[in-house]
């Protein structure tokens, strides 16, 4: 595997051990629970990653602890655990930050939003972004085809080609959703960020403003001459 498709999986195996470390069984499970939610997943691939991760240092093989070394499947002890290095992580986050089109495909996209947790909302929004240009061209696409070909295609692959339409559709306004949200988030932050660092401002410049007599500021000095006029 190469390329995209190579850091697709790249990025699953490095965000499940990033979780917990697992055994070959475990993180099959888990591998097939998340890519195959979005695409055929062939375990003929993990190995292979798995062995380029452990020479590039971006994880390590471990012995389970005796009470976890049995597999549910099949009794037998399963000897390795891999376990995600210093390097691993860094590595995990780098990918985590892409967010160019290939983030954007059907393969990567799932992947990708499976993670959102450890993503920046900046990165979240520029992929669901992407995501939704993606497939709003994609729409134009099949309702042009659609249109031209309407009066040659039978009832049967005219129903099969709308219910793809009404598909793509779909997941359009679940993004418009998504964006919405991050959007608001994002304000949210902007706002209560400014606004809690001038209100702490503002409350210290009113305590320095508020301060003894003979202290900087008008109220201080006002106080001084004040007591200066008493005297005299």
């Amino acid at each position: 595997m190469t390329g995209a498709k190579s850091n697709v999986l790249e990025l699953a195996v490095l965000g499940s051990l990033h979780e917990t470390p697992l055994h070959g069984y475990e993180l099959r499970k888990r591998l097939n629970a998340l890519l195959g939610m979005f695409r055929a997943f062939s375990y003929g691939s993990l190995y292979p990653c798995l062995r380029q991760l452990l020479t590039d240092g971006l994880i390590v093989e471990e012995q389970p602890p005796t009470a976890e070394s049995v597999t549910p499947l099949t009794g037998r002890r399963s000897k390795i655990v891999y376990r995600l290095t210093a390097d691993g992580k860094e590595r995990l986050q780098d990918l985590l930050t892409q967010a160019g089109p290939s983030s954007w495909e059907d393969e990567s996209f799932g992947v990708h939003f499976a993670f959102f947790r450890h993503t920046e909302a900046e990165v979240r929004l520029r992929i669901l972004e992407g995501r939704r240009s993606r497939l709003e061209e994609r729409l134009d696409s099949v309702r042009t085809a659609l249109a031209r070909t309407r009066e040659r295609l039978d009832r049967y692959t005219l129903e099969l080609q709308r219910h793809g339409l009404e598909g793509v559709e779909r997941e359009v306004r679940w993004l418009n959703e998504l964006i919405a949200t991050e959007r608001r988030g994002a304000s949210q932050a902007a706002q209560t960020g400014p606004t809690g660092q001038e209100g702490q401002a503002g409350r210290t410049g009113q305590q320095g403003q508020a301060g003894p007599p003979g202290s900087a500021g008008p109220r201080g000095e006002a106080a001084s001459a004040d007591h200066t006029a008493t005297h005299e």
